[in-house]
């Protein structure tokens, strides 16, 4: 008679903690190496989604000027381009002419903040601007409409529509 041997085969439960350090080290340097670039472009792509915001309030801003004959002061806003200006709102233009809403509604920026408008009488444009991403009133990061500044000259370290080209 043959003997049978009888080997018992060990079977493999789960996997060992060398296999399981080596898999995370892979995962922490992929997520050294992509993370940044994926962060990066979700910063330019909150940067293009403004200026696109900007752009869009432009051309309200442009019809509602062609119908109201002015653009709206600063006082009154952007929220005259959702909401028809009363008779005696200073800086509306003329009441009967306004068509809107010029737009459905007044977005936030990307980072939740209100856009800001400024239009005195006498200029030529008005100004468009996002605090930016730190939320804060002129620092480097604020993006301005191309077509002026807060201040009346160049916008300096702010962020304007030829910064993208």
């Amino acid at each position: 008679m043959q003997k049978r041997i009888n080997r018992t085969t060990r079977q493999r439960k789960g996997f060992t903690l060398i296999e399981v350090l080596v898999v995370l080290g892979i995962i922490v340097l992929l997520a050294t190496m992509v993370g940044p670039r994926i962060l990066g472009t979700r910063e330019k792509a909150d940067v293009d989604a403004t200026f696109t915001q900007v752009k869009s309030f432009e051309s309200a801003l442009e019809l509602y000027q062609y119908h109201m004959k002015t653009f709206p002061s600063t006082e009154i806003g952007l929220a005259a381009l959702v909401e028809e200006p009363s008779e005696d709102a200073e800086g509306a233009g003329n009441a009967d002419n306004w068509e809107g809403p010029y737009m459905e509604e007044i977005p936030a920026d990307p980072w939740g903040n209100d856009f800001q408008y400024e239009y005195e009488a006498g200029d030529r444009e008005p100004t468009i601007w996002s605090f930016g991403p730190d939320g804060e009133d002129g620092t480097e990061d604020d993006i301005t409409s191309a077509k002026g500044s807060k201040d009346g000259e160049d916008s300096g370290g702010d962020l304007d529509a030829s910064d993208l080209e």
